[in-house]
């Protein structure tokens, strides 16, 4: 499995496939909100199998301390196989070599367990995105 981090059109065709897959067909969030247009801006993380794109996630600088991690899924069949855990670790790398200090995410509830088991805390009250409930996480970077 390999992953490519970057703003290439072929990257962000790979997270486009998978976010259209999950976000809008198989959690129903209408397509013109989960494709807001910061993909213009912002790199994506793929991981492939193969040829195959079956996970990713965006990365977006939100000031020289603060990165966000958003659009973040794992393609269904590649799910309970550490492939999230490993995306994660794999940005966080990235994002300690960009010296950033945290790193920023809005969670969906099912999904709080999860990155708490990647040292992440939630710090707000929950909110509604996309029209699902969530929650904002956080996780400070020690380099």
């Amino acid at each position: 499995m390999e992953s490519y981090f970057g703003t290439e059109e072929w990257i962000k065709a790979a997270s486009y496939t998978l976010r259209y897959a999950i976000f809008v067909l198989e959690q129903e969030i209408p397509a013109h909100l989960e494709f807001d247009g910061k993909d213009a801006y912002y790199p994506n993380l793929v991981r492939f199998h193969q040829e195959q794109p079956i996970a990713t996630l965006r990365y977006q600088k939100l000031n020289d301390a603060k990165v966000q991690f958003d659009r973040f899924c794992v393609a269904k069949d590649w799910r309970k196989r550490g492939i999230g855990r490993e995306m994660l670790q794999t940005a966080e790398k990235r994002t300690k070599s960009d010296a950033f200090q945290e790193v920023y995410l809005v969670a969906e509830m099912a999904a709080v367990p999860f990155y708490e088991k990647q040292g992440y805390q939630p710090f707000s009250d929950p909110l509604i995105e996309d029209g699902i409930l969530c929650q904002q996480m956080r996780k400070k970077l020690h380099h």
